[in-house]
């Protein structure tokens, strides 16, 4: 699909890169200061988003870090600016599969992750996978457990029949996060909500959107139940490994209470950082405290 970027692309300055997957063309961003057609570093900072965004999420972290760092931002398949196929398996396994495939096709060979939502599963799926690459994690609001409860509003979402109408007929998943998502609104200008809002303009282009609040296995025999299990055993071996946790205490979902002890049993480690006044969106709210320790800690583990 062609999505117009025109109304965005001041704060969105970055060259679109595709590749394809088993004939699905998945976006990404690759920018950096060694970055031209004969030399490119295999070490990266590799940005995997959730659900309902895409790599504009990370705009404002991608500009800060690409003077010093090669930075690797991908959409999902069915997101941003990827190709939104009707017919494909917007799964936990497959997001995970696109995401080894893309990074195992630009022979990317030390990577830090950096995880916000859907992406903490994603990202440590591949890092369970390809342990001997991962140098360090940054975490954002994001989870590898099995979530203890989810929103109301978010299990209306996956209603029968009327999940599709809110998500896809409405777009009142993406509507409303822009609104209950963030603590700090006014930040949410004309600009930014255009960049959020404009890969997802159709029914059809929201398909990505409605399937992941679809695969959140809440039932015990969901078929993503197995692949999210699967990962909790396997962090043990990444313990020692450095890792930043930066949490909205904000979050309507991703509770602090919930999730974020979680992360610090499995992480005793980590140097962890709350922010009363971001939210799910942290990053959003949070950019200014957010990207200039990460940028120290890129610098650190390089």
């Amino acid at each position: 699909m062609v999505v117009d970027t025109a109304s965005f692309k001041a704060i969105y300055p970055f060259d679109s890169h595709w590749r394809e997957l088993d004939g699905t063309r998945m976006h990404y961003l690759d920018e950096g200061p060694e970055n031209t057609a004969d030399s490119k570093p295999d070490a990266a900072v590799v940005m995997i988003h959730g659900n309902p965004t895409w790599s504009f999420y990370y705009r404002n972290f991608v500009v800060a870090a690409r003077a010093s760092h090669r930075v690797i931002a991908p959409d999902h398949i069915g997101c941003g600016l990827s190709d939104k196929p009707q017919d494909y398996p917007y799964t936990l396994k497959q997001h995970t599969d696109n995401l080894e495939q893309l990074l195992e096709g630009l022979e990317i060979k030390r990577i830090t992750l950096v995880m916000h939502d859907w992406g903490g599963a994603i990202g440590m799926g591949y890092a369970l996978r390809h342990p001997e690459k991962i140098a360090g994690f940054v975490v954002l609001n994001t989870a590898v457990f099995f979530p203890p409860r989810i929103p109301y509003r978010i299990k209306m979402c996956r209603i029968p029949g009327l999940g599709a109408v809110m998500v896809r007929g409405f777009n009142g998943f993406l509507r409303a996060a822009l609104i209950f998502a963030t603590s700090k609104r006014k930040r949410f200008t004309r600009e930014v909500r255009a960049g959020y809002l404009a890969p997802y303009n159709s029914w059809r282009n929201r398909i990505a959107i409605h399937r992941f609040v679809q695969d959140i296995p809440l039932e015990a025999k969901h078929p993503t139940r197995d692949v999210v299990n699967a990962l909790e055993p396997g962090l043990a071996q990444f313990r020692a490994r450095p890792m930043l946790i930066f949490w909205g205490n904000d979050d309507f979902c991703f509770t602090a209470r919930d999730f974020l002890p979680h992360w610090k049993r499995h992480f005793p480690n980590a140097e962890v950082h709350t922010f009363d006044d971001a939210g799910h969106f942290v990053l959003e709210d949070a950019h200014e405290e957010i990207v200039p320790r990460s940028l120290e800690f890129f610098q650190e583990i390089r």
